[in-house]
């Protein structure tokens, strides 16, 4: 009888090992799972989330750039609220985004379509496309203050040789504004390129085939094969886009100083100017952390509008 129990005892035991090992083997993983993400999560403390809240911090006192800074709780936020060249900067920065954005994705989408083909000599012209992309963005500029200069630019050549008179392009806020918006897309246009095409490419021929077969034509393809099938990647075109635009500082910056009469100034212009140059880092944090939340908004509201139903 004793040697019957002790076999059953030595049954049960061996089964709760068996059903312990499992765990212990999750847990394992699990546990090497977080050694592999423990560097993003370091990364991502030291260089976002300590930043941030020391923004937030800053953006709650008057810190100088030289001096003690003391607490003023939420007067900057209030300040911003009676800042006139903050509201015009917003309101400008936002017209640039709605410009621009559209114009460098249909550039990108036609070109997409273009180059999505594996046929020969297609690789040069999707090089040639991007190479654009590669060009320091303050490199870009210059080029383009070159181009657009009325004495020895190439636009103003071409005019002239048709008997048209010069035109100084960066003279008024409209045309400050259009040289700028031409630049990015033609600066920014082949890497939105290279996000779509990877969205094409990755749809399966042979739903192509059946629509053709059910009568689709070019347009109908487009509409209800390749849109909808293209969502998350023109969702990540779109935002990157936006939130690059809303971003937008060098090109300003350089090409056009903020003018003609403060006419081109972004927020990003703006926090720069009051931060390093009035040096109020207090209220240029305030402002980024209000930047941040409408970013935060826009993207929220773009990833809901081109949610994934499927």
């Amino acid at each position: 009888m004793q040697s019957v129990v002790s076999k059953q005892a030595t049954r049960d035991v061996k089964v709760g090992d068996m059903g312990r090992k499992p765990k212990s083997a999750v847990g394992r993983r699990q546990r090497l799972g977080a050694l592999f993400v423990l560097p993003s999560i370091i990364f991502i403390i030291l260089f976002f989330i300590i930043p941030l809240i020391l923004t937030v911090w800053m953006s709650l006192n008057n810190w100088p750039l030289l001096g003690s800074p003391h607490f003023i709780g939420l007067n900057n936020y209030r300040q911003i609220l009676n800042d006139g060249l903050f509201l015009n900067s917003l309101v400008f920065t936002t017209e640039y985004t709605i410009i621009v954005t559209p114009i460098i994705f249909l550039i990108a989408f036609a070109l997409a379509l273009l180059v999505r083909q594996n046929i020969p000599g297609v690789g040069f012209f999707r090089t040639a496309y991007f190479v654009p992309v590669i060009i320091g963005l303050s490199t870009a500029s210059y080029i383009w203050i070159w181009l657009l200069n009325d004495q020895v630019g190439i636009f103003d050549g071409i005019l002239v040789h048709f008997g048209h008179a010069p035109i100084i392009w960066l003279s008024t806020g409209t045309g400050a504004l259009l040289a700028v918006v031409f630049m990015i897309a033609w600066k920014t246009s082949g890497f939105t390129m290279v996000l779509l095409m990877m969205g094409l490419q990755s749809i399966p021929g042979e739903l192509y085939e059946a629509a053709r077969i059910d009568g689709a034509g070019r347009w109908a393809e487009l509409w209800h094969v390749t849109l909808p099938l293209m969502r998350r990647s023109i969702a990540l075109a779109l935002v990157l886009s936006v939130i690059g635009s809303y971003l937008a500082f060098d090109q300003f910056y350089i090409m056009t100083q903020g003018g003609p009469q403060d006419s081109t100034i972004t927020i990003v212009f703006w926090i720069f100017t009051n931060s390093f140059t009035y040096f109020k880092l207090g209220y240029g944090a305030a402002m980024s952390i209000i930047l941040l939340i409408i970013l935060l908004i826009i993207t929220a509201v773009q990833l809901y509008l081109l949610r994934d139903n499927t």
